[in-house]
């Protein structure tokens, strides 16, 4: 597959997957999930390969779903002549092929996986990023689902699995978001490290795991992940992209569409977030570190 929204290098045992839309904060557009999956399936089949790290270029690691552009990114999957069709969301949704699906490679994977998160790692990004097997952040990070509160459903449902009851109704019912470091303290992800030291420690991370022979870490990921199954993971994953659906598209959803659309984005997302905590208040890093200067594709 030609990478359009991605690279993918190798070295020391460990597979790199970039997300490289460093322009647009590395937002997810097609066919960003089909090349997550097929990376992850080109690096779950390389024998010379024994871990896998997803990153992203520039000053984010994924600031969710792009739906720039007057929103019509994902037209092809959930509209029909140019209105929401209920019924091709919901057949996409529940599909094989949905991005779901294709996040959950990094899961279901043979190979140990890790997330490195710096930046923005919000909406469907936290989404993607949770499914990895290891997730470690930079300690300013930004970290949380804004759309709990209006246009949208928890997908992989992991920031559920992810925290015990209390924690995840509270952020489930706010979306407030998390810094890299709030986010380590409660148990969502690893490990937060200072800015300056997130490839090392994900490097240092990965090279223990490497260390370990394959069909031992296979099996361990396996035993574990296999108890989150029993515990109805597929069963919320079918239902949080339906809803997903239907929060875009009530009477609010669209009024705050509109308002988008007329005023911009920040006028209606800033309304939304602040009582909870604007997501763009405390800056996360902006200066890179040198991997992370991808040249963006042409």
């Amino acid at each position: 597959m030609k990478l359009e929204t991605l690279t993918y290098e190798v070295a020391d045992a460990v597979a790199t997957i970039t997300l490289n839309r460093p322009d647009r904060l590395n937002t997810i557009v097609p066919p960003m999930p089909d090349e997550i999956e097929a990376s992850v399936h080109r690096a779950s089949a390389d024998p010379e390969v024994k871990v896998i790290v997803l990153r992203g270029a520039g000053r984010a690691f994924c600031a969710g779903f792009d739906f720039g552009g007057g929103f019509h990114h994902w037209d092809a999957g959930i509209t029909t002549e140019g209105e929401w069709d209920p019924g091709k969301d919901f057949a996409g949704a529940t599909s094989p092929l949905g991005p779901v699906p294709r996040f959950m490679s990094l899961w279901r994977a043979p190979k140990p996986t890790i997330a490195q998160v710096h930046g923005w790692c919000v909406g469907g990004g936290s989404d993607l990023a949770l499914c990895a097997d290891l997730v470690v952040a930079s300690e300013d990070a930004r970290i949380g689902t804004p759309y709990s509160r209006l246009w949208g459903c928890y997908l992989t449902g992991m920031w559920i699995y992810r925290l015990g009851l209390t924690r995840a109704k509270e952020h489930a019912l706010t979306g407030k978001p998390l810094s890299g470091a709030e986010a380590a303290e409660i148990g969502l992800i690893n490990a937060a490290v200072p800015f300056d030291r997130l490839e090392t420690e994900v490097r240092e991370r990965a090279a223990q795991l490497a260390s370990i022979p394959s069909s031992q870490l296979a099996a361990m990921k396996l035993i574990v992940n296999q108890a989150y199954e029993n515990m109805g993971l597929g069963s919320t994953q079918l239902l949080g992209p339906v809803l997903d659906g239907l929060m875009r598209n009530t009477p609010d959803a669209r009024s705050f569409i509109a308002r988008a659309a007329s005023e911009g984005v920040p006028a209606a997302v800033r309304d939304r977030d602040a009582p909870f905590g604007d997501y763009s208040a405390a800056e996360p890093a902006r200066k890179p570190a040198p991997d992370h200067v991808i040249a963006p594709p042409t």
